[in-house]
């Protein structure tokens, strides 16, 4: 038996695991097979384990491409690696259920036949790294995710902070910053992949635990980690699934920042964040005529969330937990009403989320909160729930969806890491 997985299976790794998941047990096999088939794929080497989490928006809905305020956290689902360096300048990394991408580390310039594909994602970490003065190299890796494609959870931002970590880990000692790494993943997608975004996802995945990030100056972000036992205020935060897929839906994310800016850009501003909020209700009649209604209305769901977020962070680093689920059900109203992101236009027969929505209010009633998740048009809608009311929320959600649509998820107190032994 390979010593890695033998390490694993003797618990040599279970201190690290007990971090990063709640049943450790779990995490072992978990780890043991994705091992088995990485043995299958390249043969034993020697190797090591990664791992990225993905991540759940708390609070801001589309506020940080706009250098806005959000609220985040890592959560106890994620993308792990097995990994072996190599010295031929090639990587290979095959991702369970799909096809094994192989590129030269000599061949790092955008290809927009890539675009939306792993490849891109994988050569645009490296392109970066690289520019950005630090060692790269080959190496193979197998991954395995339980970050739900589509989900809300950002399968991607975790995916390019895991092969982050994979470069920091094996050619720069493991000492390249994890905000450092966020932005790099940023580049990777929007130039790289072909969509734009903030820089949310990567760093809530990157950095880990419940976080608060300022974005005004994305450069030098502020962050502010949160500590809040969510358990000891009787909730639980449940993701659910409606099986909408995020696939097709990128001109419906690149229209929110496009019409966003277009109002910046009347006011002689690059990001909303910098137009004064007196000055834009003072000519809003010039600004429709200028831009149209939607853009007004997602400004205005800007100006009005990006203050949200920081009224949650503070509510939650003073216990004031009724304040918070208030704040969180006021956030989620304006995404619906006017961010507009809770179903595509084009496609108004698929309203997965809309109905999510009504459901988890009907079982809620006045407690707990609920909003659409992360990107929205489709996915996942975002719950906090009252124990006492969790066996009736997901029996009436899953219902609809599913059994598998509910998930229960824990904040992890670290981003993306190298396990070690």
């Amino acid at each position: 038996m390979i010593k890695a997985k033998n390490d694993i299976l003797s618990g040599k790794y279970d201190k690290a695991f007990s971090v990063l998941y709640t049943d450790v047990e779990a995490a072992r096999a978990r780890f043991a097979a994705a091992v088995d088939s990485f043995i299958g794929l390249y043969g034993k080497r020697e190797i090591f384990l990664f791992s990225a989490p993905g991540r759940t928006e708390v609070g801001g809905n589309h506020t940080d491409h706009q250098h806005g305020c959000v609220l985040a956290g890592s959560v106890d689902l994620d993308v792990i690696a097995v990994v072996a360096p190599t010295s031929d300048g090639i990587i290979k990394v095959k991702s369970e259920g799909y096809d094994e991408d192989v590129l030269s580390i000599s061949e790092l310039e955008p290809n927009t036949a890539e675009y939306g594909k792993a490849i891109s994602l994988i050569r645009g970490m490296c392109g970066e790294f690289k520019k950005d003065g630090y060692n790269i190299g080959g190496f193979v890796a197998y991954t395995t995710s339980n970050v739900l494609k589509g989900s809300g959870l950002s399968s991607s931002a975790a995916f390019e902070v895991l092969i982050g970590n994979i470069l920091s880990g094996l050619y720069n000692e493991g000492k390249v910053d994890p905000v450092e790494i966020a932005k790099i993943a940023q580049k990777a997608e929007n130039i790289y992949f072909g969509k734009p975004c903030g820089l949310m996802d990567q760093m809530a995945s990157s950095v880990g635990g419940f976080v608060g990030i300022d974005f005004n100056d994305p450069s030098k972000p502020i962050i502010d980690k949160v500590v809040f036992d969510l358990a000891s205020h009787n909730h639980k935060l449940v993701i659910v699934n409606t099986g909408g897929n995020h696939a097709d839906l990128t001109n419906d994310y690149a229209d929110i920042t496009v019409e966003m800016r277009k109002v910046a850009e009347f006011f002689s501003k690059t990001h909303l964040r910098d137009v004064d909020e007196a000055e834009f209700y003072e000519k809003i009649a010039e600004v429709r005529k200028a831009v149209g209604d939607r853009a007004v209305l997602r400004a205005i769901h800007f100006i009005n969330d990006n203050r949200r977020a920081v009224l949650e962070k503070e509510a939650l680093m003073e216990n004031r937990f009724d304040d918070f689920l208030k704040i969180s059900n006021e956030s989620g109203e304006s995404s619906f009403q006017f961010l507009q992101n809770v179903y595509s236009n084009s496609n108004v027969n698929e309203q997965g989320l809309s109905l999510a929505l009504a459901i988890a209010k009907r079982v809620l009633g006045d407690k707990g909160a609920v909003r659409v998740h992360g990107g929205g048009f489709a996915g996942t809608i975002q719950s906090f729930v009252p124990s006492e009311l969790l066996d009736d929320f997901i029996a009436a959600l899953s219902a609809v969806f599913g059994n598998d649509s509910c998930y229960v998820l824990n904040i992890r107190p670290v981003g993306g890491t190298m396990i070690k032994a």
